[in-house]
């Protein structure tokens, strides 16, 4: 099933290049830098105007300096929607003494696996509910069978105690 996804996934992303100016900083986070032109219609000519992005670094393997590849994930928090695809050049720490960049389809095992867990605490969550709900519902009847049973013993009391009124009154010491 991941395998749909990571096709998916590739065919729709775009990767971009950038170079990490920030890190260390936020957990599992990074800033990179990622360079960019815009063309000024006054004066016919590009301008540099490079871009920012919070990326997100799953095992916290960037160091500042190094070249990466990003690309646009689904959203980590309010400002990070890129995700590290690959280290392009690493600045000091050689690769082999970082932790491994994450796969695109490690990335989507993983998310899947998160939204099964999420669902499977979910149905207990509504399970433990319902539970709930039932064992309310059927005090609430018990306690109900009960009132009415008091009920009808305070009425079954009441009427002797009234007929034993009633003969009282009409001097009949029969009852």
């Amino acid at each position: 099933m991941a395998t749909h996804f990571v096709a998916a996934a590739k065919k729709t992303f775009r990767e971009l290049h950038g170079i990490v100016v920030s890190s260390g900083l936020m957990q599992k986070t990074v800033k990179v830098r990622v360079g960019g032109q815009v063309w000024n219609k006054r004066v016919q000519k590009f301008f540099n105007r490079p871009e920012t992005y919070l990326v997100h670094d799953p095992n916290d393997s960037l160091r500042t300096g190094d070249a990466v590849a990003i690309s646009p994930g689904w959203r980590m928090s309010k400002n990070k929607r890129h995700v590290v695809k690959r280290i392009i050049a690493p600045a000091h720490v050689p690769i082999d003494e970082r932790p491994p960049v994450p796969s695109e389809e490690q990335r989507w095992e993983e998310a899947i696996a998160k939204r099964a867990a999420k669902n499977e605490r979910r149905s207990l969550i509504k399970a433990a509910e319902e539970a709930r709900k039932l064992d309310e519902i059927t005090s609430r009847r018990t306690l109900r069978k009960l009132a009415k049973k008091k009920a009808k013993a305070e009425a079954a009391e009441q009427a002797v105690t009234v007929k034993q009124a009633e003969a009282e009154m009409r001097g009949d010491t029969s009852l």
